[in-house]
Order: C-alpha cells, then sequence, then structure tokens
C-alpha cells in the first residue's frame, strides 16, 4: 500500500477549471494505480469547471460548501458527506 499525505500532494492545472485549486492525490505518478485517479479540489465562491466529454466516471465529495454537479442526468446538487456521481459523457451533450 502506497501512502500520500495532504502535505505531499502535487498542484496541477486542472483544463477547463477556473477559480480553484487542484492536487492529486493518487494516480498513476503519485502511487502506480493505472485505472483511476484521485484528485483533491479546491473550489472558490464562483469558481467551476466547463462541462465537456470525459470517458471516466467521476465520484464528487463534498467537504465543506456546496458543489452543483451536471452531468448527462441532470444538475444535482450535492452537500457535505452526501457524494454525486457523473457517469462518462459523450461530446455534444449538455
Amino acid at each position: 500500500m502506497k501512502k500520500v499525505e495532504l502535505k505531499d500532494a502535487r498542484p496541477y492545472q486542472a483544463p477547463k477549471h477556473f477559480d480553484m485549486a487542484a492536487l492529486r492525490l493518487h494516480g498513476r505518478e503519485e502511487t502506480g494505480t493505472r485505472t483511476f485517479w484521485v484528485g483533491l479540489s479546491y473550489f472558490l465562491p464562483g469558481g467551476g469547471a466547463a462541462f465537456d466529454a470525459s470517458p471516466a466516471e467521476k465520484v464528487y465529495f463534498v467537504l465543506e460548501g456546496e458543489v452543483t454537479v451536471k452531468g448527462e442526468g441532470g444538475r444535482s446538487p450535492s452537500a457535505p458527506g452526501i457524494p454525486s456521481s457523473s457517469g462518462p459523457t459523450r461530446a455534444g451533450r449538455s
């Protein structure tokens, strides 16, 4: 088992995201994980990300505040402790 402490997590630029900071906790480079990765995003009020096609499913877990996740199934507001998920999406859908 490999462990990445928050103090050791590396920041990265998340494409099409704004007013936020992103840290990668687990992934190919960090721990050798090949089929998924785990990141930590800190959004400022009014921050967000553009809706974009993605072959990967995503799970969002809110630690504090509120976020609205938009996927092919519509919009899903999420509050602390309530996970939201977004399945794979295709270009041209909103």
